[in-house]
Formats: C-alpha cells, sequence, structure tokens
C-alpha cells in the first residue's frame, strides 16, 4: 500500500470514528478525552502535514503547499493549546492564543488562494491581493451590518470579543468568495484539487456559521455533530494536496477578469445605498467606504496596467523583434507624418537598403550568426543616424533610413549610414546596395517613396552585379598579364591612376570613371599576342614588324568583348592609339571622334612610357616628358587633357612616379606613334 493510499485510509477511518462518537456515542461515556483530546488534534495535524509534505517534494507548487500547510498547523496550534489549557480552567478567556493561532489559519490561506491563481503576470497577483482587501473590507461591512448587534450583545459589547467573533464568518466568507472568483477565472473548470479545497473551504464556513449562530443564541454544547466538521474541512484540504494539479493555461481575458473587483465592489454599494435609506451601524458604514476607496485604487491599478500594456503592445507592433529598430509600420506612420503637408514639410532622405553577401554568409556560418550579424549592422546604423534621422529594419536583409540632413551634410550622412552597413571578416564581406530618394520633392506619398527607392536601389544592385562581374574578369586578365610579365604590374597600376585623377578633373560620372579606370588597366592586354621577338627588340622595328604591333589593340577589344560587361572598356581599348590628327591607328579616328577615354589613356600611357626605361633607350625627366607632351598637344594629343594631366601632376598630394622598369610591353609612344 502507497503512503497516499494510507493516509487516505487512516484520516478515512479516524474521521469516521470521530463522527460516530460525537454524533452517536461511540465508543462510550469513557472516551470523550481520547476522542476530543487526541483524534480530533490528530485528523487536522494529519491534514496539515500533509499539505507540507507536498510542498516539501512538490518544486512547481511548494509555495502554495507549504502556506496552506502552515495555516492548518496553526490551526493545530490553537486547537492543541485549548485541548492542553483553556479546557482545564473554570472561565477561560475570550479571545485567547487559541483564536490567535486559529485565525492565523486565514491569511496563510488566503495566500495560498492566490499563489493557486493561474499564473498570468505581476499585474494579476497584485489585482488578486487587492481584491482580497476588498473583498474582506466588503464582507467585514456586510456582516457588521447584520450580525454585529446580537454578537455585541452575546458578547457583553467587548471590542476585542466582538472583532474575534466577526473575524471567524469574514475569513470564511472571504475565502469562499475568492474560491469562486478563482474558479471564474478557470472559466468554471476545476480540477480534483481545486474542487476538494473549495468544499473544505465551504464546510469550514458551513461549521462556523453555524458555530455562531448557535453561540449568539446560547445553543452551542461541545462535543455535538458540528464538531466533526472541522477536522473533514481540513482533511479535504489535506487529501486535495495529492490530487493531479491541471497544469493548461488558462486564457486570463474578458469578463473573467472583472468577475470578483465586480462582485465585491457592489456589496459596499449596496450597503450605502441601504444605510442612507434605513439606520445602520457606523462600523458597516465605515468598512462599507473602505472598501470603495480600495476598490478605486484597484480600478486606478487596472487602469495604469493596461495604459503600460498598451503602451508596450503599441511599441512591439512598432519595432522589429530582432534588431530592436523601427518595422516597416513604424516606417510608413513616420512618413505619413513626414509628408502629411508637403507644401510645409522640409525636406527629408529617404534611403532604402537591401545587403549583398547576407544569403552567402548564413549559408556558411548557420542563420544563429546570420541573426547576430543582422543585431550588429543594425546597432551601427542606429549610432549612424543619430542626431540625424532613424534607422529601420524593414524584414530579412532590408533596411531603411530617413535622413533629416541640412544640404551640406547630405552626402555625408548618406555615406555614414553605408559604411555602417558593411562587415569584412575571413571569409565573408557583407555590404549593402542603397537607393535614395528626397522627399516631397521626388515622391509626395509613402508608396510613391518606396517604389522609388527600390527601384533605384535594384538598378544599383544591378549595377555592382555587373562591376562584380567586370572585376572578375578584370582580375583574371592582369594576372595572365602579370604571370608572363610581373614587371609590367607597376607601369598598369601609374597609368591607371594617372587615368583615375585626369578622368575627375574632366568631370566623367561615376560610372564612366571606372570604365576608364578599366580600360587603363587592360589597354596593352591584347599584347599578350604579339612574339616576345617583336615586344623586346632593341632595336627600331621594321615595317612589318610595326604592322604586326599595331594589331595589339584590336586584339585587345576582341579579347575584353568576350566579357559583355567590359565592352565599353573594349572600345577604349580599341581606340587609345589614335591620334587626334587622324594619323593613329588602328581606325585613323580624329579629334572628337575619339572617345574621351581613349584620349586620356594615350595622354597617361605616353607619359609613363617615356618616364619608364626601354631596353632602346633610357627613361626621361618628368619635366622633359610633360613638355614632349605639350609639343604634341593638337596633334597627337587632345590640348584638354594634356592641359588637365599637367595640372594632375602639379597636385601636392600626387605620389612622385615609381623607379623605372623595364616595360616590354610598352609601345615606343612617341616615336611609334609619330611613324
Amino acid at each position: 500500500m502507497t503512503a497516499r493510499a494510507a493516509f487516505t485510509v487512516v484520516t478515512s477511518v479516524g474521521l469516521a470514528a470521530y463522527a460516530a462518537h460525537v454524533a452517536f456515542g461511540f465508543g462510550g461515556p469513557g472516551s470523550e478525552g481520547f476522542f476530543q483530546d487526541w483524534v480530533y488534534n490528530a485528523l487536522i495535524l494529519a491534514a496539515a502535514l500533509s499539505c507540507l509534505a507536498r510542498g516539501v517534494v512538490s518544486r512547481y507548487e511548494r509555495a502554495r503547499w507549504l502556506s496552506l500547510g502552515a495555516g492548518l498547523l496553526c490551526l493545530f496550534g490553537g486547537e492543541l493549546y485549548y485541548t492542553l489549557h483553556l479546557s482545564h480552567l473554570a472561565g477561560p478567556p475570550y479571545p485567547s492564543v487559541a483564536d490567535g493561532l486559529n485565525l492565523a489559519f486565514y491569511p496563510a490561506g488566503y495566500a495560498a488562494l492566490v499563489l493557486f491563481a493561474p499564473r498570468a503576470s505581476r499585474m494579476l497577483r497584485t489585482s488578486l491581493w487587492l481584491d482580497g482587501l476588498m473583498s474582506s473590507l466588503a464582507v467585514a461591512a456586510l456582516t457588521a451590518a447584520l450580525l454585529l448587534q446580537p454578537i455585541v450583545s452575546s458578547t457583553g459589547g467587548d471590542p476585542l470579543g466582538v472583532a474575534t467573533t466577526l473575524a471567524y464568518p469574514l475569513g470564511d466568507v472571504t475565502l469562499l468568495l475568492f474560491v469562486v472568483g478563482l474558479l471564474a477565472l478557470n472559466a468554471w473548470k476545476a480540477s480534483r484539487a481545486w474542487t476538494l479545497i473549495a468544499a473544505g473551504l465551504a464546510t469550514m464556513a458551513v461549521a462556523d456559521g453555524i458555530f455562531l449562530w448557535q453561540s449568539a443564541n446560547g445553543m452551542y454544547a461541545e462535543g455535538s455533530a458540528l464538531d466533526a466538521l472541522w477536522p473533514a474541512a481540513a482533511l479535504l484540504l489535506g487529501h486535495a494536496a495529492w490530487q493531479p494539479e491541471a497544469r493548461a493555461a488558462t486564457r486570463l481575458e474578458g469578463w473573467r477578469l472583472l468577475a470578483m473587483p465586480a462582485l465585491f465592489a457592489l456589496v459596499p454599494v449596496g450597503l450605502l445605498v441601504y444605510g442612507n435609506l434605513h439606520p445602520m451601524n457606523t462600523p458597516a458604514l465605515v468598512l462599507a467606504a473602505a472598501a470603495l476607496v480600495v476598490a478605486v485604487a484597484r480600478m486606478a491599478y487596472t487602469f495604469a496596467n493596461t495604459l503600460r500594456v498598451t503602451a508596450e503592445a503599441t511599441k512591439a507592433a512598432l519595432t522589429d523583434s530582432l534588431t530592436g529598430l523601427g518595422n516597416r509600420r513604424a516606417l510608413l506612420a513616420e512618413l505619413e507624418r513626414e509628408l502629411a503637408d508637403p507644401e510645409t514639410t522640409d525636406a527629408v532622405v529617404l534611403v532604402l537598403f537591401d545587403l549583398d553577401g547576407f544569403k552567402d554568409y548564413n549559408d556558411t556560418f548557420g542563420h544563429p550568426a546570420g541573426d547576430a550579424l543582422l543585431v550588429r549592422l543594425g546597432g551601427r546604423l542606429d549610432q549612424a543616424v543619430e542626431g540625424c534621422g532613424s534607422a529601420y529594419r524593414l524584414g530579412g536583409d532590408e533596411f531603411c533610413a530617413l535622413l533629416k540632413p541640412n544640404q551640406n551634410s547630405l552626402g555625408a550622412d548618406v555615406d555614414r549610414t553605408v559604411a555602417a552597413l558593411h562587415e569584412r571578416g575571413e571569409g565573408f564581406d557583407v555590404s549593402s546596395s542603397h537607393g535614395t530618394v528626397i522627399l516631397p520633392a521626388e515622391a509626395r506619398d509613402s508608396a510613391r517613396a518606396l517604389q522609388l527607392a527600390d527601384q533605384r536601389l535594384y538598378a544599383q544592385k544591378g549595377v555592382r552585379r555587373r562591376q562584380a562581374t567586370t572585376q572578375q574578369v578584370r582580375d583574371v586578365l592582369l594576372q595572365m598579364v602579370t604571370e608572363r610579365t610581373p614587371e609590367l604590374r607597376d607601369h598598369i597600376d601609374d597609368v591607371a591612376l594617372l587615368a583615375q585623377g585626369v578622368g575627375r578633373r574632366l568631370g566623367l560620372r561615376a560610372g564612366e570613371l571606372t570604365e576608364l579606370v578599366r580600360a587603363a588597366e587592360l589597354h596593352d592586354i591584347g599584347k599578350m599576342a604579339i612574339p616576345d621577338a617583336i615586344l623586346s627588340k632593341p632595336g627600331p622595328l621594321d615595317p612589318g614588324e610595326w604592322e604586326f604591333m599595331r594589331q595589339h589593340t584590336i586584339v585587345g577589344e576582341r579579347m575584353l568583348h568576350m566579357a559583355p560587361a567590359l565592352s565599353g572598356v573594349a572600345r577604349i581599348v580599341r581606340w587609345s592609339h589614335e591620334r587626334m590628327d587622324g594619323g593613329g591607328y588602328p581606325d585613323g579616328l580624329a579629334g572628337e571622334e575619339i572617345p574621351l577615354g581613349a584620349r586620356i589613356v594615350a595622354v597617361c600611357d605616353a607619359f609613363d612610357a617615356m618616364t619608364s626605361g626601354r631596353p632602346y633607350r633610357g627613361p626621361v625627366s618628368r619635366g622633359e616628358a610633360i613638355a614632349e607632351l605639350l609639343r604634341h598637344a593638337g596633334t597627337q594629343f587632345d590640348a584638354d587633357v594634356v592641359a588637365a594631366f599637367q595640372a594632375e601632376l602639379a597636385e601636392p598630394s600626387r605620389e612622385p612616379a615609381r623607379a623605372p622598369l623595364t616595360a616590354r610591353f610598352d609601345d615606343r609612344a612617341l616615336s611609334a606613334s609619330a611613324s
């Protein structure tokens, strides 16, 4: 037999024997002391120990059962004090220590009931404590209104005696009403444990009520059948401790949250209304007024928490849960505010971002690492816009910034946000493409603004993809050249750097400038098809060799045309050796027929060729090279390009030319063009 079964059998037999004794005289007159002093107290102690034991072994339900067990232990202490001391006195005092211990059961029991409430939130627990205080005051007011005069008569008017007598029914009714309220919170779905608790408390309330009525009328006699109700109530609580507790979550919403406070608030309202129509004692009126004050406090607390919860819900609805930035809904709300009156709205800049390389990062390092990266990038974007705007995450790898810069800082603010969404490490490089829209100049509603920003973003993403393809092809071709002639790499870098500076001075746009630099790097790629015997020949080339050499620009164009992204570069390479007077090759173009990029490459290539060593001659100085360019300006070279080149070299920040190198792939820049 299990301990639980043994407890059930023993306590059931004990209660049945005690009930038979008080009801039918079981055991005879000589057993009075045994049943009243030992069996009665043993049954209450068994109930207390049952609850305490459950609290010790159950971590999830520990607090509630320890609290209820402590209350029953106080009840046992009061009964034991009465048995050992008060029952032997001719005129026992009232109230006594036994009453204090007995009444201690009620706060402990109430605490246990609060712990039995659904585990929803701190707000609910606090509300339950307020409900308990309100219900106690309401029940006390009702009890005072109905029973105060009979109790005063039976106790001789002693204030402490009156308060003690009122405390028992007050505690019982409060606990009973609270049980009903908790049942309402649980949608009237009571577990077996909760059913036994409710039955135990109801039994105790009935017993105390009958006792109070009999005592007030001088009818109570110790050892009657009524006495069996108290140990029966305690044992119901003790048996409840070992019933399985349902842990299913209950949705706390709707009228169930208002059932208890509404019920408890109606009692003092009714008493105060009645007191205005009929005479009622002062204590009842004071208690009813106090209950209403607590009801108002409870309402204020609930309202304050409702406002807090609403604010938190609103914030959550406008916040990205991963990064803490505003979400799409927050962005749309901000755009609506900014564009509410386009005529008076100051200019704002909408920047839409989409991460490049994030999918590869996710696939390589996993989604947790990807989420961590999004959090880091979101934090950097938030810092980047601090003081000039706000940042948002629209979902996935899409971010957005709404900036309010002044005209002088617009470019810097946008660049700062772009830099914030960039992270590079071993095995990865995550950056972003972006689309920018100025509001309200370019869009007067949020839908159009986002559409335009999205179009520009994906246009830039396409450019970046083409640039990435171009970069890969360029890297392959340059590596091929470097592998064949390693010393050529410095020449390539010098010409590209010079061409970039000249292109900026002549106002080339970003795409044109990128194309120019690629052409400057690859302008001699066709010379890979020229035999080394011609490229390295120490003396002048014969006419046949010159004709072969002049084919290298056409070969370079054909090689670059294999990559569609380099088609513009291919055209510049083909015409990089044309002359302004039409005497160049391969097509004999003249003047403006030659693309500006090709004219720039021609000047930069000629300068670097002259200042570098040759198999058949040494390098010339920078001054001599510039003089040679000026001498042929307008005939071989574009005069405007030569002027821009001369200004670029005059810049104090311009690095000195590298040491002369043997550049076998360089053309005989001036002499070959002139021949």
